[in-house]
């Protein structure tokens, strides 16, 4: 089930962005959630905290995937799809056109997955992570109807959103 973070979800977050990624700042996950409250959610599964995505507007009409982390050993069971569906259209709710996240070049997977969700290859950004690796940003045109189908498409339900903020 994916929901709005609540701060007793902190320290798993922590423990899931550290499994993924070699940077990180625990003390802006709570920043976000101080300005961006209905942009961080979790997604929980047996009672635990499995995955999470942080997005917020970050442009006129542009939503900013921040951040999208799933434990490993979830992986590859569509956990982190539903987690940038969900986010995309809570950007599509509040208007945006566009959603917009950065990748090392090196993760071929997550470019993978991010191209079978919609998004495309825009630019490289040079020396993007504190280790000197380029990020490449990647662009989706938000649609109602391009999220349905591409969630049709590539997604077997498994996670259903619960919304306790009205959007």
């Amino acid at each position: 089930m994916i929901m709005h973070f609540a701060p007793e979800d902190f320290q798993e977050i922590i423990e899931i962005e550290k499994e993924a990624f070699s940077e990180h700042n625990s003390l802006l996950y709570m920043s976000f959630y101080e300005m961006a409250r209905d942009g961080f959610l979790v997604a929980k599964q047996d009672g635990k905290i499995v995955g999470y995505v942080v997005g917020y507007r970050s442009a006129e009409n542009e939503g900013h995937i921040f951040s999208v982390g799933v434990k490993e050993e979830y992986r590859g069971r569509g956990i982190g799809t539903e987690l940038i569906y969900t986010i995309c259209s809570i950007f599509l709710a509040k208007g945006l056109k566009y959603a917009r996240l950065e990748v090392r070049n090196s993760n071929k997977k997550a470019q993978k997955l991010y191209k079978s969700i919609g998004f495309i290859p825009c630019w490289t950004e040079q020396k993007y992570y504190s280790d000197g690796e380029d990020g490449m940003v990647m662009k989706m045109h938000l649609h109602p109807y391009r999220l349905l189908i591409s969630k049709q498409k590539y997604l077997k339900p498994s996670f259903s959103y619960k919304n306790s903020l009205s959007i």
